[in-house]
């Protein structure tokens, strides 16, 4: 495949691909969100580009890395600390029941892995597990004990990455049903020690 996939920290050029990327990680869930606020004629992948491109905010490019592989932007992780209070410009549960659940699944003081994905041709080449070892070593940088994040019980391949990397259920909460959100049944908190 020629040159070697290397991994960076995002910049606000990056956040068109950022937003595409997010909303495969987050399985419907950011589409459902940027839906909501986009205007009458505006595509929810911009408002998730113009979001991306703040920089007041944990949903930020500053916190993401991004992977290139040949100068191609090809994947993204996006995690910050988990604070006690919600970001005040995001919607939250206590407004919407669809999110109530993602909401009731947070781990305050934890280095929460809210979104991970690749481009589809470039899985199954061991990048996933790479970014989980570069959140794992920022995480550990910032002095914090735990890792966590939220998957849908039926996304079973993801489910196992993150196993295999130390991450284990403590909380399920039922999926709300939208015709957005790809899955149902129950969506996942998972833990990982730093250490």
């Amino acid at each position: 495949m020629g040159e070697e996939t290397r991994f960076r920290r995002a910049r606000v050029e990056d956040c068109g691909e950022i937003a595409a990327l997010y909303s495969i990680s987050s399985d419907g869930v950011a589409d459902y969100i940027w839906r909501k606020l986009a205007g009458p004629s505006e595509d929810p992948l911009a408002v998730g580009e113009r979001r991306y491109a703040r920089e007041d905010t944990e949903f930020s490019y500053k916190n993401c890395v991004v992977a290139e592989h040949n100068g191609e932007l090809i994947g993204m992780l996006v995690a910050f600390p988990m604070e006690a209070e919600p970001d005040p410009g995001e919607p939250n549960g206590e407004e919407d029941p669809v999110l109530a659940p993602y909401g009731e699944l947070e781990r305050p003081g934890s280095y929460y892995v809210c979104g991970m994905a690749l481009f589809p041709e470039h899985r199954g080449r061991g990048l996933g597990a790479r970014m989980l070892g570069l959140a794992r070593e920022e995480a550990r940088r910032r002095g914090l004990a735990e890792m966590s994040l939220i998957v849908f019980e039926q996304n079973a391949g993801a489910r196992r990455l993150y196993e295999r990397h130390g991450f284990r259920e403590v909380a399920r909460r039922p999926v709300v049903p939208h015709q957005l959100i790809r899955y149902t049944g129950d969506a996942l908190l998972m833990v990982a020690e730093v250490a």
